[in-house]
């Protein structure tokens, strides 16, 4: 049981693409596809699919498959956690702003799910900051 889910998850992704590892299983929650969703639509991973452990268990893990660049170097440079268990950062619609001049991504927790710093400044809406990535 981890403290920060999210944050095990980005470290579990970033880890692994700069060790070069194909792909990475990391412990299943709805918060975490919904991020992934975004980071595949992104470009950022591959791929991913959601497994059972065993054949006869309900416990779910998510097979991440990575991404990497045709010289084989990590799609990912960078991932900054910005929320934390201890400190939760909030922003409205007019304090979100484009991130390393729009070269990274937010990621959001609003009252409509995950959502991208555009995706939430679109929809006029604000939430939880979790993350940023580039």
């Amino acid at each position: 049981m981890y403290s920060d889910p999210i944050s095990e998850m980005t470290t579990k992704i970033y880890n692994a693409q700069v060790a070069n590892k194909p792909d990475v299983t990391i412990s299943y929650s709805k918060m975490k596809e919904s991020i992934l969703n975004i980071l595949k639509d992104k470009g950022f991973v591959q791929d991913f699919s959601i497994e059972s452990y065993t054949s006869n268990s309900d416990i779910k893990q998510i097979h991440v498959v990575l991404k990497y660049t045709s010289d084989r170097k990590p799609v990912i440079n960078g991932i900054k956690r910005v929320s934390k268990p201890s400190r939760r950062v909030y922003h409205s619609v007019e304090d979100i702003k484009p991130i390393m001049n729009g070269f990274a991504v937010g990621i959001y927790s609003t009252n409509r799910g995950i959502l991208t710093d555009k995706q939430a400044k679109k929809e006029n809406i604000g939430g939880e900051y979790l993350f940023y990535i580039w």
